[in-house]
């Protein structure tokens, strides 16, 4: 059995590890009903097209027209408003956010590997550990996506990492395999920080 190279360093992913992207909430925020809401959320956050945004293949302008072409008239304004603001309510989680600081405080180097629009740049300001990171990539400056394993092995290009040597750490199993595939160990988060910090104790060999 091959043995598996030490982690020295943790790549992270933004949302549903660090903050939360609750589609039912950002489509809740300017309407008072549900089934509003949930036009909203169908038509805008939970469209297949809003993959589109986060590998940069299209603009938030576009992202924001196509919206309004699947809604009534009577909607448009609170879906352009929550559009412009969604960020700004996005859900911290705190648990996870405090093992990127503690990891980074035992020496380790810390990533985050994003699948993202151009809105990060105002995202990252509400990230709690953003400081701990030693670097980041997002999808839609590279106009790639997870799981393209080219992504992950760009990430370790760009700041010298042995790509063997990184755990990168994501709530979705594609992203995952991805990861894999690329040279990467992985850890599929389920949502529960203590669970991570176990794993990446006992099963990946950190000590913080």
């Amino acid at each position: 059995m091959e043995e598996k190279a030490a982690i020295r360093n943790v790549v992270f992913d933004m949302g549903g590890v660090l903050m939360d992207f609750d589609t039912k909430l950002f489509s809740h925020l300017y309407v008072d009903n549900d089934a509003d809401a949930a036009l909203i959320e169908t038509a805008l956050y939970a469209n297949p097209s809003w993959a589109l945004l986060d590998s940069g293949v299209i603009s938030e302008a576009t992202m924001e027209a196509m919206a309004r072409d699947r809604l009534p008239q009577r909607l448009w304004e609170p879906m352009q408003t929550g559009f412009a603001e969604w960020q700004e309510h996005q859900p911290i989680l705190p648990a996870m956010n405090k093992q990127v600081e503690l990891i980074h405080k035992a020496g380790y180097g810390c990533y985050l590997l994003s699948n993202a629009g151009v809105r990060w740049w105002k995202m990252k300001e509400r990230i709690p550990s953003f400081s701990c990171m030693d670097g980041f990539m997002v999808s839609a400056f590279e106009r790639i996506m997870k799981p393209e394993p080219l992504i992950y092995r760009s990430l370790c290009a760009r700041y010298q990492l042995e790509i063997s040597s990184c755990l990168f750490v994501d709530d979705n199993p594609d992203n995952c395999r991805g990861a894999e595939r690329a040279g990467m160990q992985s850890y599929l988060y389920d949502g529960n920080a203590s669970h991570f910090e176990r794993a990446a104790k006992q099963n990946f060999g950190l000590s913080y």
